[in-house]
């Protein structure tokens, strides 16, 4: 245990995800996301189902599972406090492919390890040594069959406290024991809270102006609904689409809600998170658009799904792949700058005529470049946000 504890905290000296500089400063700061000071340096965050979050210090060491939180923590200047990522290599190289675009901006993930590699136990949570968990403790009740409520709470009390919701993701159901005090939670809502976890107000305000701004640009030029194509957002399996949904409550959804296109499979009904659909199904929706989610990841390369597609006898009917619009879409998991990255992506494959065109995306590629008067949100101003909390846009 010791050794992987000497790991994590020595790995900060070359970690270059964010800068920390400035959180001191701001540690008093008070705000509308239920975070409060009590004079000797500690502080308590309200939110659900955790309650009263309690905190001594600024965590300098994060136990982060799924991708959003890694991408607040950069947003927020602690991307050296992450000390872990479910699927390091998809989900940090992935995170980079957008960075590459912000100056300064960067994430080293290579010596992270997956925490949930082998689901989640209290042993591997004492070897951490994490000052807060970005885990749901709900979504450790409902997928590991041997914990429960004590066991939740032990690690709140003898390592650190947890801080996630991971229900907000589709809006499902909580475990039992927190059915009656969980809330769900839009992205920006959740990085909120995260931002007084770091006692980063100033910084989450000044990214909340950029997504304002951006989404009133969105909002304003959107086209009739009736001019709207059907979309299928859908990953593609061995002869089968892995199908989400496009425009229902959740993060998962947060950058094609706002988009209000046509979700082609809104009639398919499934239980669970995701549902999946054969080609014969597909064809009787028969999107105008296919939005592979993934496909900027390397977990899939475009190419080969298109590919795969255009081969099979009722793929290569799609009228999505007839017309050259099965493109790359990114990941659900997304913080702050991915969703901002993904919102311009997503309006452009959707709305060339109202966003500019998409250049397209080329499988390993970074994000791509987007001439600066085609951009939807400034990169200067969000890079200068993250690396040193100044809002030059103001």
């Amino acid at each position: 245990m010791e050794s992987t504890r000497q790991f994590v905290r020595s790995r900060r000296a070359f970690v270059t995800g964010g800068i920390a500089a400035g959180s001191a400063a701001l540690a008093g700061c008070l705000g509308g996301d239920g975070n409060s000071e009590d004079g000797n340096g500690s502080y308590t965050v309200s939110m659900a189902p955790m309650g009263e979050i309690e905190l001594d210090a600024v965590p300098e060491d994060a136990l982060v599972t799924f991708a959003h939180y890694a991408d607040m923590a950069v947003a927020l200047g602690h991307g050296d406090a992450v000390n872990s990522l479910h699927a390091p290599e998809m989900s940090g190289s992935t995170m980079n492919k957008f960075y590459e675009r912000l100056e300064g901006v960067s994430f080293d993930w290579e010596d992270l390890e997956n925490p949930l590699e082998d689901g989640v136990t209290e042993e591997e949570l004492y070897d951490y040594d994490s000052d807060v968990h970005f885990l749901d403790p709900s979504y450790v009740l409902t997928t590991q069959d041997d914990w429960d409520e004590s066991t939740v709470d032990g690690i709140a009390d003898t390592v650190g406290p947890w801080v996630g919701s991971y229900h907000s993701g589709v809006h499902s159901d909580p475990a039992p024991a927190y059915a009656d005090s969980y809330e769900y939670y839009t992205l920006w809502e959740l990085f909120e809270k995260v931002a007084a976890v770091f006692q980063e107000r100033e910084r989450y305000e000044a990214l909340e102006g950029v997504y304002e701004e951006t989404m009133s640009e969105i909002e304003s030029n959107l086209p009739p609904e009736s001019e709207r194509p059907t979309v299928a957002r859908a990953t593609l399996g061995d002869g089968v689409f892995y199908t989400y949904n496009l425009n229902t409550p959740g993060f998962w959804q947060a950058e094609t809600r706002p988009l209000g296109a046509r979700d082609a499979l809104a009639d398919v009904e499934w239980s669970g998170d995701w549902g999946t659909v054969n080609y014969e199904t597909m064809l009787d929706a028969d999107p105008d658009v296919i939005l592979h989610l993934w496909g900027i990841t390397p977990t899939y390369a475009i190419e080969d799904v298109r590919e795969r597609m255009e081969s099979h006898s009722a793929g290569s009917e799609l009228t999505a792949v007839q017309n050259d619009r099965v493109l790359a879409s990114g990941m659900r998991y997304q913080g702050p700058i991915m969703n901002l990255f993904q919102l311009e992506m997503t309006a452009k494959q959707l709305y060339p005529d109202r966003f500019g065109e998409w250049p397209g995306y080329e499988s390993g590629d970074p994000y791509p470049e987007i001439p600066t008067d085609e951009q939807l949100f400034d990169r200067d101003r969000v890079a200068s946000i993250v690396t040193s909390g100044s809002d030059d846009g103001e």
